[in-house]
């Protein structure tokens, strides 16, 4: 993992570290997790800063602040405030605690513990060339049918429109400022918080190491890929 110091200028990354996680099974908050002995948050974390970013800010679970304050102490500096009941309410306050001169916003899940810092690099600097929001998105390899409340295949859609959306996802400050304070309904989307206001979102390819850890079997998948990059 290589730092990039040129984005410390502009770049901030705020990473919504405080959901429970209930999909990953019964435990503690989902970011705290362990992943070969440390936690997502940690292998996140440890991500972002060697993409050479100005600025990292972490919501966390407020009963945990402290403790992932000392937890992120030997790995990056950050800064830790305390999240919401939502994704949505951790990001806006993550935001409202990066400083006025960071004019470039990722935003990124703790679960995507292994995303190489390229990618984050890759949007930010996609977001820094004119883009207002960026995106990393991979092709659905799946056949998608859609399917009624009884059960019934209603039809089968074209996957080669379809994307499976990754992050981080970066935005210029302004416009994911202007998407919060106009949001009604609750998102775990950023981006689609953003194509409310009519705004393109551009895509990147993403990255296959940037895989969620939602389900336990993702766990496993995920100490395969870390043990195979440490092995390389």
């Amino acid at each position: 993992m290589t730092a990039r110091p040129d984005l410390r200028g502009d770049v901030a990354v705020l990473v919504p570290a405080a959901g429970l996680g209930v999909r990953l099974g019964p435990g503690g908050p989902k970011a705290l997790r362990l992943l070969s002995g440390e936690p997502l948050l940690v292998h996140a974390v440890r991500r972002v800063a060697a993409a050479g970013v100005g600025c990292v800010v972490v919501a966390a679970p407020p009963s945990e602040v402290e403790a992932v304050r000392e937890l992120l102490s030997g790995v990056a500096t950050a800064t830790v405030v305390a999240g919401g009941a939502t994704r949505q309410h951790s990001v806006s306050a993550a935001l409202a605690a990066v400083p006025a001169n960071f004019e470039i916003i990722l935003v990124h899940d703790a679960a995507r513990a292994l995303t190489p810092p390229s990618l984050i690099v890759e949007v930010a600097e996609a977001v820094r060339g004119g883009h207002d929001a960026v995106i990393p998105v991979l092709p659905v390899v799946d056949t998608i049918k859609e399917v009624s409340a009884s059960g019934a295949v209603v039809g089968t859609v074209d996957r080669s429109v379809l994307r499976a959306v990754q992050t981080p996802q970066g935005f210029r400050r302004r416009v994911l400022a202007a998407a919060h304070a106009a949001a009604v309904d609750e998102h775990t989307d950023d981006a689609g918080m953003v194509e409310k206001l009519g705004i393109t979102v551009h895509c990147v390819p993403g990255d296959e190491a940037a895989m969620k850890i939602t389900r336990p079997v993702d766990l496993v998948i995920a100490e395969a890929l870390l043990a195979r990059t440490l092995a390389s």
